[in-house]
């Protein structure tokens, strides 16, 4: 889209009129006023999109809310503390001043004045209706939706390239039959997506791919040493668990099944980029790049207050960071 079309046809002396509010009030909506009643907020944001009004919004007010979820849990939070690091480092730079607010008080978001806001690890059902009480960008990390409403934009890696990726390096360092341990449960976050790539990889790979060999691990932790014995007695010679951080919980499966990494079985796992190089043996590390998916969220957030047309959808590709825990060659 030219930039040109993102300039409104209208103009706040028209809003105005037809919404039968002053200018000011049109103004004070859009800036996302505290003291606008919730009502006459929603009134002024439907009169403006029926007639395809949406102004620019001020380069000088750049504060932004970072909504991360409530309850720390390991070790899908370390996955947002990785993200919330990369974006404390990326958005100040770029000029937008940060707020944290946590996903059980985004009531708040009514008493405070906000350009754009960022959720980390959220599930987009939960922003339903944004655009019908919030005049200001949204960017979903980490997620998906299925249809985007106006200025809502979702940011997220790679699965099928990630998953992929993995399996085809130990692939080429000969493992030839690969047990997975995916992070949650069936229908929750990306775990169904990379059930689906990691299938159709190892497919494309003619390695093994039944069900007996690619686990769901839960919310948590306390399944990985049950499961990895599990794909022991299978014969598997390397694991892969992506989602979460699993590196360090599957080297102590192994450990407790005396079994050594990388001598007889490979190890490719996500794992915290600053943990992982110091475990024993040093980590493979499947990982999302974090400062790419940051730069991206203060693209969509620059472009969206320019007035610019920004894509809905932004898909990254993941790195892999090899290390010693997978075998330099294994025989076929």
């Amino acid at each position: 889209m030219p930039e040109t079309d993102a300039v409104p046809a209208m103009k706040i002396e028209e809003v105005a009129r037809i919404a039968g509010v002053s200018m000011a009030t049109v103004s004070r909506v859009f800036n996302h006023h505290p003291n606008i009643r919730p009502e006459l907020r929603r009134h002024v944001l439907m009169v403006a999109r029926e007639h395809g009004y949406l102004p620019r919004l001020s380069l000088k007010q750049k504060n932004v809310v970072i909504i991360t979820p409530y309850h720390p849990v390991w070790p899908a939070h370390s996955c947002v503390d990785m993200i919330l690091m990369a974006l404390t480092q990326e958005m100040p730079r770029r000029g937008f001043r940060l707020e944290i607010l946590p996903s059980d008080n985004r009531d708040r978001l009514d008493d405070i004045q906000f350009c754009a806001a960022v959720a980390i690890g959220a599930e987009p059902s939960e922003f339903t209706g944004w655009s019908d009480r919030f005049p200001v960008p949204l960017v979903i990390l980490d997620r998906d939706g299925e249809a985007n409403p106006p200025h809502v934009y979702h940011i997220r890696s790679n699965e099928a390239q990630g998953m992929e990726l993995a399996i085809g390096h130990l692939r080429e360092r000969g493992c030839r039959k690969i047990g997975c341990i995916i992070h949650g449960d069936p229908g929750t976050g990306n775990a169904d997506r990379r059930r689906e790539a990691i299938v159709s990889a190892l497919k494309a790979a003619k390695l093994p791919s039944d069900e007996s060999l690619i686990f769901f691990s839960g919310a948590g932790s306390e399944k990985y040493v049950e499961l990895i014995g599990k794909l022991l007695k299978q014969g598997v010679d390397a694991l892969f668990c992506p989602g979460g951080n699993a590196g360090i919980i599957a080297l102590y499966s192994f450990s407790l099944y005396g079994r050594r990494v990388p001598e007889d079985i490979s190890l490719i796992a996500s794992e915290q980029t600053a943990f992982s190089s110091y475990t024993v043996p040093p980590l493979t590390t499947i990982s999302p790049n974090y400062r790419a998916m940051a730069a991206a969220t203060a693209d969509v957030l620059e472009a969206h207050l320019l007035g610019r047309a920004a894509p809905e959808r932004t898909v990254l590709p993941y790195e892999l960071i090899k290390r010693e825990s997978v075998a330099a060659q294994r025989k076929g």
